[in-house]
């Protein structure tokens, strides 16, 4: 099977910890996957082997204070337990009014600069990363937003320019007509057409800089999460297609939910979940062989609070082994034991039901 070949790449996310160059760490998947406990849990991990480390969520259904179960905010916020580990949560879907019109400006203007699909997102997004940029961070973590969010989040360096470059196109043409415009409107000139080109020529640099850096494999990577299911698979395929597309380094792979052939494995349901899991893994192995994948098991139970996190990252640089063999004298002797134990819970509840029937 794919899964045993020996020629894989390391089934773990050592490599990214390993990779002191890294800037900017991606984390992204479908919905539901799993992707903030991995970019916590990688946050953790990189800030045993950093001096500091910010991880962000750009999710609107922030989960982030969820996992830590600590409360953060747009700020980057100290998280408890650590000296060098940071945490903010911004939504990069924000109104108008917190990014250009902020400023008094005019109805006309703003929308005349909203006009350029995406504008409004990619110069919030810019502001953050200008902020992020000033605070001198070792390593900064995106916890993002489902797929289709994630793509655009990335868009944005090129989204913005292309904005520029038609503002700009549009003060050459109709440059006397804008000034007119917001004489006529009342509009001071702070606020004005000068305030909408000062404030994107402001971001040029930043924009351009960010984009350099997410396409420098030294500075950026993106960590792939997903599930072993048909969808996931394919929105996985999906994402590291279009990573390809934008120039964005990805070589890891990170399988959550994996339900391992292990112990007393006796339920229908479970058999039938493993096959197909089976099934969706090879096929990660044959598309993804050059990946770093990472297998990490389903719990009974979620991952939150930091002992948690903190618990579970063992999985993450040291590949899971179920405990007992499949086959093995004591996994034999355990199949056993358990089915006894069935067997005296359904004489017990046989003769409940007996003497049931009696009394009646």
């Amino acid at each position: 099977m794919a899964s045993n070949n020996q020629d894989l790449p390391e089934a773990t996310v050592q490599n990214v910890l390993d990779q002191d160059t890294l800037k900017w760490v991606f984390v992204g998947g479908k919905g539901g996957v799993g992707k903030t406990t991995c970019s916590s849990i990688l946050g953790i991990l990189l800030s045993q082997v950093r001096s500091s480390v910010l991880i962000i969520s750009t999710d609107p259904a922030h989960n982030l204070s969820d996992a830590f179960q600590q409360r953060f905010t747009k700020s980057p916020t100290l998280v408890n337990g650590f000296s060098n580990l940071y945490a903010m949560e911004i939504d990069p879907t924000v109104e108008k009014e917190d990014t250009l019109s902020s400023d008094g400006m005019d109805d006309f203007l703003s929308d005349l600069t909203n006009a350029i699909p995406g504008i409004d997102e990619a110069m919030s997004f810019a502001e953050m990363l200008k902020l992020v940029q000033t605070m001198d961070y070792s390593v900064i973590v995106f916890d993002t937003a489902p797929t289709g969010h994630t793509l655009r989040l990335l868009q944005f360096p090129s989204t913005l320019e292309k904005g520029l470059a038609k503002v700009m196109s549009l003060k050459s043409r109709f440059g006397g007509v804008l000034s007119q415009m917001t004489r006529l409107f009342g509009v001071d000139e702070e606020f004005g057409e000068a305030a909408i080109l000062g404030k994107l020529e402001g971001m040029k640099d930043v924009i351009e800089e960010v984009n350099r850096q997410f396409k420098d494999p030294d500075l950026t990577t993106f960590v792939c999460v997903c599930i072993p299911e048909f969808l996931s698979l394919y929105e996985t395929e999906r994402l590291v297609q279009e990573l390809a597309k934008f120039e964005i380094d990805t070589h890891n792979i990170i399988i959550n939910q994996v339900i391992f052939d292990e112990e007393v494995v006796e339920s229908k349901l479970l058999k039938a979940r493993m096959r197909m899991q089976q099934k969706y893994l090879d096929q990660f192995y044959m598309l993804y062989d050059d990946f770093n994948i990472t297998k990490l098991p389903l719990l009974p139970q979620e991952v939150c609070g930091v002992e948690a996190l903190k618990g579970f990252s063992h999985h993450f640089i040291t590949p899971y082994e179920p405990s007992l063999a499949r086959g093995s004298v004591e996994e034999l002797e355990n199949r056993v034991a358990a089915l006894k134990e069935q067997l005296k819970d359904a004489e017990a509840e046989l003769e409940k039901v007996r003497k049931g029937k009696q009394k009646t």
